[in-house]
């Protein structure tokens, strides 16, 4: 097994590069064309690497769990940012199959957990309501300035749609959940924790399906949350947080915000924060990785939150 091969997916092809023999084959990207690229693959490859490209990757995915084969879903800005660190200025599709299989043998990529078909499926509901949340605020803002009477009640049906529309996936969102055990229990879980509620908890679970399985720095840092030191010789900056996963650390305000006052815990972190000069964003930004830290905590031990003991 020292096959590394590289996919560069897009709505209609897949363009695939192996290692072993510099081979390059390119695939439709619908069923037909990803049994093909599977005979093609074989079954001697250490791993498959390919970028997240929302719908367009999600049948491959799935083929390749299905086949379980081991592959690795990147990030496109690390992958770009890989082709740069090797010089690979040009951008085309084979030359990207090509640049993420090296990706995948030089940087040692490990395989992925293959997600439930339950997963996807949450996957796209949560895109459809960030959509309507969009839309939401679109038209509250068209609203508040809108002086045309028939505007003003074209506005008002649309936000009421919206509301009945957001409502409907809250509640497909929770009876998926609500299939997979494992995935029910680690809800829970979340939904234990003051601040969360249950739409919060599987919002996270399917933003950062990883957590409980890692490290409590490796979680911060996944989500962008981890303070990253700026210093060069005698300069000394200030530490800033950068990267991650912008959506996870959106999901996580709101939460961190109703934690500093129902949760004495983060309560008592939040005031030493601005008591010690700090601002209050900084300080906040402290409790949403606080918060995400005792998530994973919980999750890594199948443990309920109990209030600490004075």
């Amino acid at each position: 097994m020292t096959k590394s091969i590289g996919i560069d997916v897009s709505k209609e092809t897949l363009d695939a590069h192996r290692t072993d023999d510099g081979a390059h084959a390119q695939f439709q990207n619908d069923s037909k064309g990803r049994r093909a690229l599977l005979r093609w693959i074989g079954d001697k490859v250490s791993l498959v690497v390919f970028e997240a490209t929302g719908a367009y990757h999600r049948g491959l995915e799935l083929d390749l769990a299905g086949a379980s084969v081991p592959f690795a879903k990147v990030n496109p800005k690390q992958a770009r940012r890989f082709a740069q660190a090797i010089g690979k200025l040009a951008k085309t599709d084979r030359v990207d199959a090509a640049m993420l299989a090296k990706m995948g043998a030089v940087l040692d990529l490990s395989p992925q957990t293959p997600a439930t078909p339950e997963l996807h499926d949450m996957r796209e509901l949560l895109t459809a309501r960030r959509a309507l949340i969009k839309d939401q605020t679109a038209a509250r803002t068209r609203l508040a300035t809108a002086s045309v009477g028939s505007v003003q009640t074209i506005l008002k049906r649309r936000l009421k749609q919206i509301v009945k529309d957001i409502d409907q996936i809250d509640d497909a969102l929770r009876n998926l959940s609500g299939r997979d055990m494992t995935f029910a229990r680690k809800v829970a879980i979340l939904a234990s924790i003051p601040g969360i509620g249950q739409l919060t908890a599987i919002t996270l679970l399917i933003d950062m399906p990883e957590i409980g399985g890692m490290d409590n720095k490796q979680a911060a840092s996944l989500a962008g949350l981890a303070p990253v030191s700026q210093s060069s010789g005698k300069w000394q900056g200030k530490e800033r947080i950068q990267g991650g996963r912008a959506q996870l650390r959106k999901a996580l305000y709101m939460p961190a915000l109703v934690a500093t006052r129902v949760n004495p815990d983060m309560t008592r972190k939040y005031n030493q924060l601005i008591e010690a000069g700090k601002e209050k964003k900084v300080a906040l930004t402290a409790i949403m990785r606080k918060l995400l830290v005792m998530a994973n905590a919980l999750l890594r031990s199948n443990r309920m939150w109990t209030k600490a003991r004075p």
